[in-house]
């Protein structure tokens, strides 16, 4: 009967570790997204600004519509790498937050 109730006692403590070890996982993953959405924000302000210097700067119209069509692409092309990166990231933290649990999900029972 004891020995029921040391198992239990184990296996609350051992849940409670694993949960513990997956929040701190989780709590990286959150401060990494944002330091990736802060740094992508950025850049795009950066090259938000840029571009519309170069569209104040043009002499022609035909100069313009150069500068708006570059800016178009460089930031679809931007929009895709980023959203590339928080996808993995967000694959990369979803399996380091279930990694604790690993072992109790394969355990026998």
């Amino acid at each position: 009967m004891t020995q029921t109730f040391e198992d239990a006692g184990r296996f609350g403590k051992d849940l409670m570790d694993n949960g513990l070890r997956s929040l701190t996982s989780l709590s990286k993953g959150l401060q990494a997204f944002a330091v990736e959405t802060g740094e992508s924000t950025e850049k795009s302000y950066e090259a938000g600004s840029a571009a519309l210097e170069r569209l104040v700067s043009a002499k022609s119209l035909e100069a313009a519509f150069a500068v708006q069509s570059d800016y178009a692409r460089q930031s679809y092309e931007s929009f895709i790498q980023e959203a590339s990166r928080l996808g993995e990231l967000y694959a990369e933290v979803a399996r380091d937050a279930y990694k604790p649990f690993e072992a109790v999900a394969a355990a026998p029972r």
